[in-house]
């Protein structure tokens, strides 16, 4: 039987994913949402404390809980963050699963990417990222092994690029981004939830270390309802 925490908790997060409750709105009080399910304010709290640890609510001093938009997630273009450090505020909401980790010879298109020859050898690591049980990212990343010797496989479910700065301790530096709007490819199909959708969002990403060396390239494939992709600019005068 669950916990009566437990069933407050299903209760409020079913109506913030059905949007009876509205993104940016604040939720009743605590001593309001005593009174709605007849419970002690200790039993709010770990409600309260389940839906902020899941990513639906952002407690804030003085105001109280707001409503996240968990529908969109904002994926900054400018930015170089890894999916591990943009999920961590929706908490088990998110989760990653590798679908594969192999060193292989690149062919042609991968050469160009990663100005590599003949005879070299790459990491491609492919990963699907899942947002409240729905699979909508497919990441397909390609490391040189000549930067990369050793890539684990526990590596891949947790972060690539926690392993690389702080085991391998390389410093990952900039990297250039190009987006396009593309019809999905049967490999998309495959690992994706695309629920009808017509059209994905690809960020190619080719990621540079300090010495400015170039040493992964990646694909990220995401489905369009699910992202804002956002930046920030200022006028140069």
């Amino acid at each position: 039987m669950k916990r009566k925490y437990d069933l407050i908790y299903d209760e409020l997060a079913k109506q913030i994913q059905e949007g009876v409750i509205k993104p940016g709105t604040l939720l009743p009080s605590e001593k309001e949402l005593t009174e709605q399910f007849e419970t002690s304010r200790e039993t709010i709290r770990k409600a309260l404390n389940l839906l902020s640890t899941h990513g639906y609510i952002q407690k804030v001093q003085g105001k109280g809980s707001i409503v996240l938009d968990i529908n969109k997630l904002n994926f900054p273009i400018s930015g170089l963050v890894s999916f591990k450090e943009l999920s961590e505020k929706m908490g088990q909401r998110a989760k990653s699963h590798v679908e594969s980790l192999e060193l292989l010879s690149p062919g042609p298109h991968l050469q160009e990417q990663l100005k590599v020859h003949e005879g070299e050898f790459i990491w491609e690591v492919i990963r699907v990222r899942e947002i409240d049980k729905e699979h909508i990212i497919l990441d397909k990343d390609y490391l040189l092994q000549s930067k990369i010797p050793n890539l684990p496989l526990e590596q891949c479910k947790n972060s690539l690029y926690e392993y690389i700065e702080g085991e391998l301790g390389l410093s990952i530096a900039f990297a250039k981004k190009e987006i396009t709007v593309e019809e999905p490819t049967d490999e998309d199909r495959k690992y994706l939830h695309l629920n009808g959708f017509s059209n994905i969002v690809v960020v190619k990403n080719f990621v540079y270390l300090e010495d400015a060396s170039l040493f992964q390239y990646t694909e990220s494939r995401h489905r369009p309802d699910k992202f804002r992709f956002i930046d920030f600019a200022r006028r140069n005068k």
